[in-house]
């Protein structure tokens, strides 16, 4: 292949659809489209985040190959035998199937032309190849284990790979309805939770609770073999029939209805998150020794939504053996998805056009991933002329990050806008709220006055990666927020969950203000924390100065961490999206490129704003 040729990779009419550019396998742009359109996992075609990664070429006028993150064919042949052999019992999903004809039969395809006029030039990799390529490419490894876990792709729900330099070989597969992914969405459901969005809350309701229904799961719900396969009993759901995912029989099983949306939680839906956690997580290690097993290597990449388990994560590292080296897809979801589609085909293409002699490329010692920093910027111009348009009071401090860790050091919550956004789930720094982890109502304050979401759910810790091991036990090398630490005994308060559950304290809530460490906004019950390690040397955001600043004021080398957005929201795009959020919560600064807005400094009015606009449940 070229250096001078383009891929761009393109996952739409599902859910967190997502465009991304790559250049053989340097990634030269990836964004969400629910960043642009503003609305939370937008499925649809991804047209502004195609813009946004278009507007990268160095010429528009670029020659650009596509490639789409699954075969439409195999997803309709999957949908269409679904609905006929499930009939008349799955009628509830033939408007989805209808649908999903039109969008794949004629919608999807005349997009495709509009972004790329040759059919030839278009390409589509299946769902759990575009899944492996974003885990095996981007990785440090030259060879590689792979293990995609998700809902469904087009039959495939678990995939076992082989990777070899620029190779992805299969090795074998599980297929739908027999599905970790939509097991897992089913106890998000059952604990009262949205499916496709709500599952990492079940995973931070787990630490509440005790896996006492962990046997009654294996015994009813999943035959689980020794080498991590398994099959599902279908009669207790009914993702494959209905909109919904379980049948009353799963209800029964539990002895208790399904718990509506934000009414209070109870032990029992503590205790059942426990048992899926904990049975999801001997799945995962028993398919990943086996991955191991029959591909004969060490490195392990992980990749699917099941991927953004962090705590699943973490459990591999302690317990798979002969395990080495994880490496997990920062994106792991369906926008990863277009990210590996981009990979594949340009990896493809590039073995096309390879020497005689074979080879195809070396391994590019950085991080392809640039921390997920791939997406858009803007000037300072951009960001003066929309705080000019709202009207706002602002300074131009000499010293930003000495400025904003005074702030923080002062108890004060930011807002922080710098350089291009995050490609994935998380904010790692350039779309953050910032706080100080270690006041005792910092928890408090910031779930509940600023991002209007449930009160027992913590937050993430950005840590100095020097100090990570001083502070924490097990993995202490996560730059994505993809694994789970525990902090260590001398940060710990007296309390722990057992003797808080002893006096009587059974709301989260509760239990979360009882079992309280140092750094208690940023730690759980079971005193273990979703790490973020940063170096501030490697200048991949302007987060890790004020982290080194913050440290260098008060001695502590760790920040509170959170996304950019409030609860419904998806995660904040552009100085106006800043702006609006800051405008609409209790944020005591936004940091916004080199201008700084004090809430302390405003007229009035401007509080008139907090807590105005509303948005759906997440």
């Amino acid at each position: 292949m070229k250096d001078d040729e383009y891929v761009l990779g393109i996952s739409s009419h599902f859910h967190d659809s997502a465009a991304t550019l790559v250049q053989g396998q340097r990634i030269v742009a990836a964004a969400q489209e629910e960043r642009f359109t503003r609305k939370k996992a937008d499925w649809g075609f991804p047209d502004h985040a195609i813009r946004y990664c278009l507007s990268q070429l160095p010429d528009p006028d670029q020659r650009v190959s596509v490639a789409f993150y699954e075969n439409p064919q195999l997803k309709l042949e999957r949908v269409f035998r679904n609905a006929r052999s499930t009939a008349p019992r799955g009628a509830a999903l033939w408007p989805q199937t209808l649908r999903m004809m039109c969008d794949y039969g004629q919608d999807l395809s005349a997009r495709l032309l509009t972004v790329c006029d040759d059919p030839d030039r278009i390409f589509f990799v299946p769902h759990h190849r575009s899944h492996a390529a974003s885990a095996f490419y981007p990785s440090p490894f030259d060879t590689a284990a792979v293990l995609v876990v998700d809902g469904v792709g087009e039959w495939s729900t678990t995939s076992l790979w082989n990777g070899a330099d620029d190779r992805l070989m299969p090795l074998s597969e599980i297929r739908f309805p027999h599905s970790l992914g939509l097991f897992y969405s089913a106890f998000t459901q059952y604990c009262g939770f949205r499916v496709n969005s709500g599952e990492y809350k079940l995973m931070g309701l787990a630490p509440f609770g005790k896996p006492r229904f962990a046997k009654r799961i294996m015994d009813n719900l999943i035959d689980l073999k020794d080498d991590g396969s398994f099959e599902l009993d279908m009669s207790y759901f009914r993702f494959d029939t209905d909109v919904t995912t379980i049948s009353p029989l799963f209800e029964m099983l539990f002895d208790r209805p399904v718990r509506q949306p934000d009414s209070p939680m109870d032990r029992h839906y503590m205790d059942v998150a426990a048992s899926a956690q904990a049975v999801l997580q001997d799945a995962l290690a028993r398919l990943a020794s086996t991955t191991l097993r029959i591909s004969g290597q060490k490195n392990l990449c992980l990749s699917g939504g099941v991927a953004l388990n962090c705590v699943a994560n973490s459990h591999l590292i302690k317990t798979v053996p002969g395990l080495e080296n994880l490496w997990i897809q920062p994106a792991s979801g369906d926008a990863g998805g277009a990210l590996g589609a981009a990979l594949d085909v340009a990896a493809h293409l590039k073995t096309k056009s390879a020497s005689p002699d074979g080879s195809v490329r070396a391994r590019a010692p950085a991080d392809p991933m640039a921390g997920s920093f791939l997406g858009p910027d803007f000037d300072d111009e951009s960001i003066l002329a929309e705080l000019q348009k709202s009207k706002l009071i602002w300074e131009q401090p000499d010293d930003m990050p000495g400025q904003v860790a005074s702030a923080l050091a002062e108890g004060l919550i930011i807002g922080h806008f710098d350089g291009r956004m995050e490609f994935g789930p998380r904010s790692l720094g350039n779309r953050s709220i910032l706080a100080d982890p270690r006041p005792d109502d910092m928890l408090d304050r910031v779930n509940l006055k600023i991002k209007f979401r449930e009160g027992w759910r913590p937050f993430a810790p950005m840590v100095l990666k020097e100090h990570a091991a001083t502070l924490f036990e097990g993995p202490t090398d996560s730059p994505y927020m993809l694994l789970i630490s525990t902090l260590k005994h001398a940060y710990r308060h007296k309390a722990t969950l057992a003797t808080a559950l002893g006096q009587g304290l059974y709301e989260p809530l509760d239990l979360m203000r009882a079992v309280s460490t140092d750094f208690s906004a940023v730690t759980h019950v079971d005193f273990s924390a979703r790490l973020q390690t940063v170096d501030p040397a490697a200048r991949l955001s302007r987060s890790g100065d004020i982290l080194q600043k913050f440290y260098e004021l008060t001695g502590c080398p760790m920040l509170l961490n959170t996304s950019f957005n409030v609860r419904g929201e998806p995660i904040i795009c552009s100085p106006r999206d800043a702006i609006d959020c800051f405008m609409n919560t209790n944020m005591d600064c936004l940091a916004i490129g080199p201008f700084l807005v004090r809430r302390s400094a405003q007229p009035e009015w401007v509080n008139s704003f907090i807590g105005k606009k509303k948005y759906a449940a997440d």
